[in-house]
């Protein structure tokens, strides 16, 4: 039951961060934001993200786990009802921050607990059940924050998130014991994570890895409007089977983890990527091809999950410190890919995005390899 009601939690976290992918068109038009303005919604979020998470996990690290995550979800339905009422787009903007700032409490502490909670055995199951609600909330939460934004307004949306958010936090509280041991943190501790080069090494591997993903990721719907011929139904089709795929991968990679180890999970994966890329550079291509290849590509991309965390929590002095800044550099990951599309962009077409992507994988398996050396060396591999 407790792994069930961490897993609706961020369940919740997700729907409250993808939804608003769904509403950017009625947002820019209610606040007067251009596209690209609509676009600080997600860009502030995850910078807020980033920096605060491990911040705020260090910061409140002699509080008890219950009441950490009880408090991280109730700002963040807090931040939802926000949203709702914000007059201006500052106040907007504002409230995302907080939105960002309750999921970073919240998200990096449902990890460690799930870890504590199983033998190391089954840690890679329950970690990839925990995050199982992200990726499902990844596949529903721009369709439905669409639909329900364009039927019922776009406020609708977020007072829905606000409620189940609500529940989430009373369903903590009543499922998570009030004395669950845990080992005391401050920010002395993240300070010291962040000097451990060598465990800092290893979590950003999630950079290199999730970089190599967003550099096609983040330019796929233009990449199949020009080489597939999709418009605005076939491309919300195959982000669709994209979430289907990541939700498949989620449980799958756990799943592998567990019986054949977090780095040779990640070392088949990554290779998987390199081999997987270059095909986005060959279109057209029928649409059950490019189906089936898509959600390949996002079954071996969101395998990594359950793997990397259980070789954060292992090399980590504090696991809960070293989950959050595994989480901030998610999002190092995607701005990094993004840029790398982007600059790939200015000097070649979108069929070089998946030489492009290829390339950084490439990258990522090297980092992994001398990541996992290092750590081996010191005794903590």
């Amino acid at each position: 039951m407790l792994i069930l009601i961490l897993s609706l939690g961020n369940f919740a976290i997700g729907m409250g961060v993808f939804v608003a992918v769904g509403l950017l068109n009625p947002l820019s038009e209610a606040f007067g934001l251009s596209a690209s303005g609509a676009g600080l919604i997600l860009t502030i979020y995850a910078l807020a993200y980033a920096v605060g998470s491990p911040v705020l996990v260090s910061l409140t690290g002699g509080l008890a786990r219950r009441t950490v995550m009880a408090t991280g979800m109730g700002l963040f339905a807090f931040s939802a009802i926000a949203v709702v009422l914000s007059p201006t787009a500052e106040w907007l903007f504002a409230a995302r921050i907080l939105t960002a700032l309750g999921a970073g409490l919240f998200t990096p502490i449902t990890a460690s607990v799930a870890a504590a909670a199983v033998p190391p055995e089954r840690q890679g199951r329950a970690l990839a059940a925990v995050f199982a609600g992200l990726t499902v909330a990844q596949v529903l939460g721009v369709p439905a924050g669409s639909w329900i934004g364009y039927t019922f307004g776009w406020q609708a949306a977020f007072l829905i998130v606000a409620v189940l958010s609500g529940l989430c936090c009373v369903a903590v509280l009543w499922a998570v014991p009030r004395d669950l041991p845990f080992s005391v943190i401050n920010l002395g501790t993240l300070g010291r994570a962040i000097q451990d080069w060598r465990g800092l090494l290893v979590i950003l591997f999630t950079t290199s890895f999730l970089g190599s993903i967003y550099v096609i990721y983040t330019y796929l719907a233009p990449l199949l409007t020009e080489h597939m011929g999709y418009g605005r139904d076939g491309i919300t089709i195959m982000f669709v089977l994209f979430g289907v795929g990541a939700v498949i991968g989620n449980l799958f990679g756990g799943w592998v983890a567990d019986r054949i180890g977090p780095f040779r999970t990640l070392l088949l994966l990554t290779g998987g990527q390199i081999l997987t890329m270059p095909f986005f550079a060959f279109f057209p291509m029928g649409d059950i091809a490019f189906s089936a290849l898509l959600i390949l590509w996002a079954v071996l991309g969101w395998s990594f999950v359950a793997g990397q965390q259980i070789r954060v929590v292992r090399v980590s002095a504090a696991p809960t410190v070293g989950l959050a800044l595994n989480a901030a550099a998610i999002y190092l990951g995607a701005a990094t890919g993004s840029s790398i599309g982007a600059m790939v962009l200015d000097r070649f077409d979108t069929l070089a995005l998946g030489w492009a992507g290829a390339a950084v994988a490439v990258l990522a398996l090297a980092h992994l390899v001398v990541s996992q050396t290092l750590t081996r060396e010191r005794g903590r591999g």
